[in-house]
C-alpha cells in the first residue's frame, strides 16, 4: 500500500475507535455493560444485527465464494425472511417479557438447569470457534500487506481486538457498528463502481453482468436435481436455501447469544421487531451485491490477466521449489489463454455479439483446469491449496485507486472488529450469567458484576486467538467454514427452544437427552458426509438437529409418562 492509503487506514480506525470509547458511557453493572440499559432504538438494532452479521469474512470469502463458485450462495438466505416473523411472534416477546440477559435463562425457568446449562455450552462452543476464525479472517489482510507471519498477525489483531471489546461493552459495540455499517456499505459501492470503471472502452456494468452470466455465474437460483433425482448433497439450492436455512437463520437469530444480545438492548418489543424485520428484508439484497461483486471481478479478469494463483504467498514458495518449471509452465498456458479471450473479448466490445463469449466461455473452462493444476503444486509444495479468501483482496490491491485501497483494508477491519467485539460481548453475558453467577461463587454488587465482564470477555479473546491460530491451517473458504460449523450446533440449540416454545407438556429431563441425541446424530451425519459414507449438504443439518429434539422429545415424554423410567 502507498502512504495514502495508509494514512486513509489509520485515519478510519481512530475516528471509529474514539466514536466508540464516546458512546460507551454507560452503568457499571450487567445491564449497561451487556444490554446498554435497554435504550436502543430500531434503526441502531438494525444496523448492530446486520453488523454483527457482517464479518471481515463476509467481505473478503463472499466476492471470492462467487468468483469460483457463482452466486448460489444468495440462495443461503432465502430462509431469513420467514425466521425473522416468526422470532418475532414466539421468541421476543418472552425475552424482553422475564428481562433476561441471556436467552438461555428462559430454559431454565421452563425446564430445569441443565438443560440451561446444555444449551448455553453448545452456544459457548460453537460461537467460540466461530469467533476465532472471524479473528483470522483480518490477519489475512496484515500477513500479506505486512508480510508477516500468519501466528503474528493472528496475535496482532486478536490482542486489539480484546482491547476494543474489553473497554466499550454493548454500547459501544452497537453504536460504533452504526458508523461502521455506513462506511462498509459506501465502500465497498465504491469497489463495484470501480470494478467496471477499469474495464476497456464499450464495456460496461451490462456487458460485464452479461459476461458474467455466459460463464455460468449468475446461478441464482437451483434446484439442486441431478439427472431427475435430488442431490441431497448439494450445498446450496432452492430447497436448502428455504428449509435448511430457515431452521438455521431461526437458531442464529432467535438463539444465538450474539444475535439476541443485541435486541435485547431495544426499549421495547416493538423497537426489537423492527429491527429484525428490517434486517430480514434487507439481507438478501445486501448479500447479493457483495456476491455480484465476485462475478463482476471475475469479468474484468477475463479481459486483464488473471493470477494463475490469488494467494501470493504461496506462489512466491513456488518460485523458489522443485515445481518452479512446471508451475512457469502453467503460467505460459494460462498467459496465451488469456490472450485469446481478450481477442474475442476486443471483438465482442465492438459487436456486441453474444455469441462471441460460448467461445470465452470455453477458455475459461481452460482456464480453471489449469488453476487446478496449480492447486496441485501448491499442495504438493506443502501449502495451501484454495485461495477463495484471497481473490477480491488481491484485486483490491491491485486495481483499485490509492486511498480506495485503504478504505477497503479498513472496511475489513471494521467488520471484523463489529462482528468479533458483539460475539465476545455475547460469549462474557453467557459465561457469567449461565455459569458463573448460577454455579459459582457469588458475586456481590454491581462493580463486581462489571469487573467479572470485562475478565471474562479478555479471557475469551485469549481462547478465539487460539483458534484462529489453529485456523491457519485451513485452506476452505471461510464464509462456509463458518456456516458449516454453526450448522452442527444450531439445530439442537433451536430444537430445545422449539420445545419450550410449541410442546407445552414436554419436560427438562425429556429434552435434555433427546438434544444429547440429536447432537450425537448430527455430528455423526456430518462425518459420515466427510467421508463420502452419505451426500448431505451441511444446511440440512439445522432442519435435522431441531426437528429430531422436538419429536425425540416428544416420543419420550409419551414413553416417560406410561412407563415411568424418566422423571419427566
Amino acid at each position: 500500500m502507498k502512504p495514502l492509503d495508509w494514512i486513509v487506514l489509520i485515519f478510519t480506525l481512530l475516528v471509529i475507535i474514539l466514536y466508540g470509547i464516546y458512546k460507551s458511557r454507560t452503568s457499571r453493572n450487567l445491564d449497561g455493560y451487556f444490554l446498554s440499559n435497554r435504550d436502543m432504538p430500531w434503526y441502531i438494532i438494525l444496523l448492530s444485527i446486520m453488523g454483527t452479521q457482517a464479518s471481515a469474512i463476509t467481505f473478503i470469502s463472499a466476492p471470492g465464494q462467487a468468483y469460483t463458485d457463482g452466486m448460489r450462495f444468495v440462495q443461503y438466505y432465502f430462509g431469513l425472511p420467514l425466521a425473522a416473523i416468526v422470532i418475532c411472534i414466539s421468541f421476543v416477546p418472552v425475552f424482553h417479557k422475564l428481562k433476561v440477559y441471556t436467552a438461555y435463562e428462559f430454559l431454565e425457568t421452563r425446564f430445569n438447569v441443565k438443560t440451561r446449562a446444555l444449551t448455553s455450552f453448545l452456544f459457548l462452543l460453537q460461537r467460540g470457534l466461530s469467533t476465532g476464525i472471524s479473528i483470522f479472517a483480518p490477519s489475512i489482510i496484515l500477513s500479506i500487506l505486512l508480510d508477516w507471519n500468519i501466528y503474528l498477525t493472528n496475535l496482532f489483531m486478536g490482542g486489539l481486538l480484546i482491547i476494543y471489546t474489553v473497554t466499550g461493552g454493548a454500547k459501544s459495540v452497537a453504536y460504533t457498528q452504526q458508523l461502521q455499517f455506513v462506511i462498509i456499505m459506501s465502500a465497498m459501492l465504491l469497489a463495484g463502481y470501480f470494478v467496471v470503471k477499469n474495464l476497456p472502452q464499450n464495456i460496461g456494468l451490462k456487458e460485464a453482468i452479461t459476461v458474467g452470466g455466459k460463464l455460468g455465474k449468475f446461478n441464482v437460483i437451483t434446484t439442486g436435481i441431478e439427472n431427475g433425482k435430488f442431490n441431497w448433497g448439494d450445498k446450496y439450492n432452492i430447497f436448502s436455501g428455504i428449509l435448511g436455512s430457515f431452521f438455521l437463520m431461526l437458531s442464529y437469530f432467535g438463539t444465538d447469544q450474539s444475535q439476541v444480545g443485541r435486541y435485547l438492548t431495544a426499549k421495547t418489543i416493538r423497537e426489537s421487531r423492527l429491527g429484525l424485520l428490517l434486517n430480514g428484508i434487507v439481507k438478501i439484497p445486501m448479500q447479493f451485491f457483495i456476491l455480484l461483486l465476485g462475478v463482476l471481478v471475475l469479468a474484468f479478469y477475463q479481459f486483464n490477466n488473471a493470477p494463475a494463483f490469488f494467494n501470493q504467498h504461496e506462489t512466491a514458495r513456488l518460485e523458489n521449489s522443485a515445481y518452479k518449471n512446471e508451475f512457469h509452465s502453467l503460467q505460459k498456458q494460462l498467459s496465451d489463454i488469456d490472450a485469446q479471450k481478450q481477442t474475442i473479448l476486443k471483438e465482442y466490445a465492438q459487436t456486441k455479439s453474444v455469441a462471441l463469449l460460448t467461445e470465452v466461455n470455453q477458455l475459461q473452462k481452460s482456464t480453471e483446469s489449469i488453476r487446478s493444476s496449480v492447486k496441485e503444486l501448491v499442495k504438493k509444495n506443502g501449502g495451501k491449496d484454495n485461495d477463495t479468501n484471497y481473490i477480491f483482496l488481491k484485486f483490491v490491491v491491485d486495481y483499485l485507486p490509492t486511498g480506495l485501497v485503504g478504505l477497503i483494508i479498513a472496511v475489513i477491519f471494521l467488520a471484523s472488529w463489529g462482528s468479533i467485539a458483539a460475539a465476545l460481548n455475547s460469549l462474557a453475558s453467557s459465561t457469567i450469567v449461565d455459569f458463573h453467577k448460577r454455579f459459582f461463587k457469588k458475586i456481590e454488587g454491581d462493580e463486581d458484576d462489571y469487573r467479572f465482564s470485562k475478565l471474562y470477555t479478555f479471557l475469551w479473546g485469549i481462547f478465539c486467538i487460539g483458534v484462529a491460530m489453529f485456523v491457519s491451517q485451513w485452506g476452505n473458504s471461510l464464509i462456509e467454514v463458518v456456516n458449516i460449523l454453526g450448522s452442527l450446533f444450531y439445530g439442537t440449540i433451536l430444537g430445545i427452544f422449539l420445545v419450550a416454545f410449541y410442546a407445552k407438556k414436554v419436560r427438562g429431563n425429556t429434552v435434555f437427552i433427546a438434544a444429547v441425541i440429536a447432537e450425537i446424530v448430527v455430528i455423526a451425519l456430518f462425518f459420515l458426509n466427510e467421508y463420502k459414507i452419505i451426500s448431505l449438504g451441511f444446511l440440512w443439518l439445522n432442519a435435522v438437529g431441531a426437528l429430531l429434539v422436538y419429536f425425540l422429545s416428544e416420543s419420550l415424554n409419551v414413553f416417560a409418562k406410561k412407563y415411568k423410567v424418566i422423571d419427566y
